[in-house]
């Protein structure tokens, strides 16, 4: 996997972590959506790398 493919997957992640926490502590649903959204985001991209890397080995 790329090295910044990963950097920006795990980025990304982590970003919508801390959406969604922040969105829960004040009670904004839609902050928490767009968290959970961003981690999706995250994880699909990791994916995406991952395959890729499958096959180049």
């Amino acid at each position: 996997m790329s090295g910044t493919e990963k950097s920006k997957a795990n980025a990304e992640q982590a970003k919508g972590k801390v959406k969604e926490t922040v969105g829960r502590a004040v009670g904004n649903e839609r902050m928490t959506a767009e968290g959970r959204a961003d981690q999706s985001k995250g994880h699909a991209r990791r994916a995406k790398e991952d395959v890729k890397d499958t096959f180049r080995h």
